[in-house]
């Protein structure tokens, strides 16, 4: 049992799913968590366990309340009683123009994008100091670069971006904290009107794979030992030119 252990948020499906199952893969159990998507989380653990038994679990919990927030950062250090990387990738997003929304997109934007990473954070700093640990934060080009009427999302994902270096600086030199920034990888579910235009503003002229950004991830976490503080860009020379939209 002494396998390392990663807790990924929203990691039943699209990137966080790819991230688990890198992990994994690497040798890592993992702690898959979800709010909604349970059947898809107990599916991938299924799959995660038929490869290697009792190596993957599932806990559920609503990222916009800080009482589960917390009640997910107890569950996941008495699960395997260690935890070695903390992946917060769960995120709401969705349009908020300024005279056009409310105080609950601010909760759900805010919430689910940076209060809950910190919660975590706080929370899960001292056993990831145990063994070494680190933090990986799934941010956004937007978090510099800001996108038309998503002001509430990109000032999340600032502040996500500034968590990232600053709880860098403070958890050293026991824990390292690392984002990735990726760029057009899977669309918004919801759909994005200017595809072929953001393709060809990045370098490469096309879409990512999912398991770019799991890639990134699993090599902050297990091949860098010397990186902290960094938010590394997984765009596609995106952020090379980007002006917005």
């Amino acid at each position: 049992m002494a396998d390392p252990v990663a807790l990924i948020t929203g990691a039943a499906r699209r990137l966080g799913a790819e991230t688990a199952r890198t992990l994994h893969g690497r040798g890592m159990r993992v702690i898959i968590h979800c709010r909604h998507s349970r059947d898809e989380a107990d599916r991938l653990a299924d799959e995660l366990n038929a490869v290697r038994p009792e190596s993957a679990c599932v806990m559920q919990a609503d990222l916009d309340k800080p009482d589960q927030v917390r009640i997910l950062a107890n569950m996941a250090i008495q699960q395997w009683r260690r935890l070695d990387l903390l992946v917060n990738n769960a995120s709401s997003f969705y349009p908020t123009p300024i005279g056009n929304n409310s105080d609950e997109d601010w909760t759900r934007l805010i919430n689910s994008n940076l209060r809950a990473p910190w919660i975590l954070t706080e929370a899960l700093a001292p056993t990831l100091a145990k063994h070494n640990g680190s933090i990986i934060n799934i941010v956004d080009v937007y978090a510099e670069k800001p996108l038309a009427q998503h002001t509430l999302y990109c000032v999340a994902k600032a502040g996500l971006a500034m968590l990232t270096r600053s709880s860098a600086r403070e958890l050293g030199p026991d824990v390292r904290v690392n984002g990735v920034a990726p760029g057009p990888i899977l669309w918004p579910e919801q759909g994005q009107d200017n595809q072929s235009d953001i393709l060809q503003a990045t370098a490469l002229k096309r879409c990512g794979n999912p398991t770019d950004i799991a890639g990134m991830v699993a090599f902050l976490a297990l091949d860098a030992p010397y990186v902290t503080g960094q938010i590394v860009a997984v765009d596609g020379g995106r952020s090379l030119g980007f002006q917005g939209g």
